[in-house]
Order: structure tokens, then sequence, then C-alpha cells
């Protein structure tokens, strides 16, 4: 959709993925998700595109190099559970314990990754459902 005198846009994101990233992961979709910026294949590959916007790390958690990986990967996984690609009830844990796994992977120690995990686990909910997804914005705006 073409529009004029105004612009439309989402807030709240940090990064942007200077080029795409993949990795072979253990939720396996019920058939090939293709999204603009993410993809999951029924092997469990999933690709995020370059251009992706995340938010890092959410809470009290500080971003770092040894987070950041785990963050863009839980961050997809929960945009298409926000968007009803993947069920929430059935994939969320895997996607908080693949969170802990790559942290670890990446040089957060077992305690700080089980702390971000169970703070996953007991907060993370309303971030994977519907009522979730970002809101379009426009400046200026438009009555």
């Amino acid at each position: 959709m073409t529009t004029q005198g105004y612009i439309a846009y989402r807030s709240d994101y940090k990064y942007q993925l200077a080029e795409r990233y993949e990795l072979m992961i253990a939720i396996i979709p019920k058939h090939h998700i293709i999204t603009p910026y993410i993809e999951l294949d029924r092997q469990g590959l999933l690709t995020v595109n370059a251009g992706y916007a995340w938010d890092g790390p959410s809470g009290p958690v500080k971003d770092t190099p040894h987070n950041m990986r785990a963050s863009l990967v839980h961050d997809a996984l929960y945009q298409l559970m926000r968007h009803q690609e993947l069920v929430a009830r059935t994939h969320r844990k895997t996607a908080d314990q693949l969170f802990k796994d790559i942290c670890k992977q990446d040089g957060v120690s077992s305690f700080w990754a089980s702390i971000y995990y169970k703070g996953l686990r007991k907060f993370g909910k309303p971030y994977a459902s519907p009522q979730q997804k970002k809101i379009v914005l426009q400046a200026p705006k438009q009555d």
C-alpha cells in the first residue's frame, strides 16, 4: 500500500541484523513458515534475514555480545508465535530453553543463563501472545 503525507513505522527496536543468520533448532513447524524476515522449514532450519529488527534481551538483562545471538533467535521465535505461525502453548518452552542454551554457548555462565531462563518462564508468556503484536505508528499522526 502506498501512503502519502505520512510514514507508518513500528518502534521499540534497538538492533537490525546486518547479515542473514541460520541455525538448526528443535522446533519443527507443521508447515514451512516464510515471512519477510523469518523462515522456519520442516527440518528445523531457522533463517533470520538481514534487516530483521529486534530489541535485544528484555527486562533487567544487560545487552552483551554473550546474549545477543540468543535474543535474536528468541525474539524471532516469539514473533512467529505472536503472528500465530507457531503455537505458543507448544513451542514457547522450547524457545526459552534455546535462549538459555545459546547464552551458555556464547559465554554466559550456567548460573546467569538459568536466571534468564527462569525469568522467561515466569514473565515471557504475554510476549508470545497475538495481542502483543507491535502497533503501527504514523508520523505525522493522522486523525
